[in-house]
């Protein structure tokens, strides 16, 4: 960066703009605006000789100027549900590699389930002027993001999309994972196992949850009306739903667990009953969050990889921004897997278990997917 000398002889920085790039390089402003704004009009000689210069003297481009002159500001919303489930950083840096490659910006809001943060959101993004939006809730709030809809902001969204141009669906096969974890545990030899399921009303926790039945009943297990534990997808409801089937005459041999962190509250709540896992009790999560493999011991559970989301939500958004990229289809699939770890494995024939459970720890709540 340039520095200037003032009258007492300190150094001052000078800070770099459009017509100091255009002087180093020998090229009119209007050529570094087009160059910076990357249209493929301009000649390849004078683009090279603008990277250069901005590389040189370190030249920062202001996003906001750029926008005004191209129209775009290369900026996609993303909007998550909690922040602080680990499912969702995890998420957000796929994404992020994602548009970081193609040269865009990301701009995040997390709604905590709460239709006015919603609302908040969407406000922020319109006043950015957001190129596109993905919404990766796992929940469709549509009053709300008909707004985004109405000013031909392409969207993409988890499992369903509203009908309209510019919107996109990425399917998620919950399925196929719970039914490779039922299975799992068949094999293993279990036939008590119970479902902590999600929240009411968000949809991905209910498709869950009915796979869940659709795969015991594929393999002949009895599940009485105790065997669902109706949890919100944190620790808390972790812990009190392994507390709640600790109470029961026939205690259940294996767990599935809706998501991960519903999972780590029961390995949590077996731990302080005295239970070894997977001797005395199989747990199954779903998400395949990172700290998963590092609980103790690591997590048997039913990945949905954060990369496959990121990549197809972001390329969705692409398609249609971008004229010549390649189209795809308003409809997207992403895949589940068991991945098999050290949680789960037959269950004793005859085991004594603990039912007096400690008190009930303060633990902070964590996250939902």
């Amino acid at each position: 960066m340039p520095v200037r000398r003032k009258k007492n002889g300190t150094r001052r920085s000078e800070r770099v703009d459009i017509y100091a790039v255009a002087k180093r390089a020998r090229v009119s402003v209007a050529t570094v605006s087009r160059t910076i704004n990357r249209i493929p009009t301009v000649n390849r000689v004078y683009s090279d000789r603008v990277w250069k210069a901005i590389d040189e003297l370190g030249y920062i481009p202001n996003t906001q100027a750029r926008a005004l002159v191209s129209g775009r500001s290369r900026l996609i919303g993303v909007i998550i549900s909690d922040i602080t489930n680990p499912f969702f950083p995890e998420l957000i840096q796929s994404f992020e590699d994602e548009a970081i490659d193609a040269n865009y910006e990301i701009m995040i809001g997390s709604t905590a389930y709460d239709s006015r943060r919603m609302e908040v959101c969407i406000d922020r993004m319109l006043r950015r002027n957001v190129d596109a939006v993905a919404v990766m809730t796992f929940g469709i709030e549509e009053p709300l993001l008909g707004r985004l809809a109405a000013q031909n902001i392409p969207l993409v969204f988890i499992d369903l999309a509203p009908k309209g141009p510019g919107m996109s669906a990425i399917t998620v096969d919950y399925g196929a994972g719970i039914r490779d974890a039922v299975q799992h545990l068949v094999r293993l030899g279990h036939r008590k196992v119970a479902f902590i399921a999600g929240p009411e009303g968000l949809h991905s926790a209910e498709r869950r949850k009915a796979a869940f039945l659709e795969a015991a009943k594929e393999f002949n297990l009895s599940l009485p009306a105790s065997s669902i534990y109706a949890g919100d997808h944190t620790l808390e409801s972790g812990i009190a739903g392994m507390r709640s089937f600790l109470k029961r005459d026939d205690v259940p041999t294996a767990i599935l667990c809706s998501n991960d962190m519903t999972a780590i509250g029961v390995l949590h709540a077996a731990a302080e009953a005295k239970l070894r896992i997977p001797g005395d009790l199989s747990v199954v999560g779903f998400d395949d969050i990172h700290i998963a493999r590092f609980t103790v011991p690591p997590l048997t559970t039913i990945r949905m990889s954060c990369q496959q989301l990121a990549h197809s939500a972001f390329r969705a958004l692409r398609s249609h921004l971008e004229d010549g990229f390649e189209h795809w289809p308003r409809s997207l699939d992403v895949t589940t897997t068991l991945t098999v770890r050290e949680s789960t494995s037959a269950p004793r024939a005859k085991r004594s278990v603990g039912l007096q459970s400690a008190a009930k720890p303060r633990t902070k709540s964590v996250g939902r997917t």
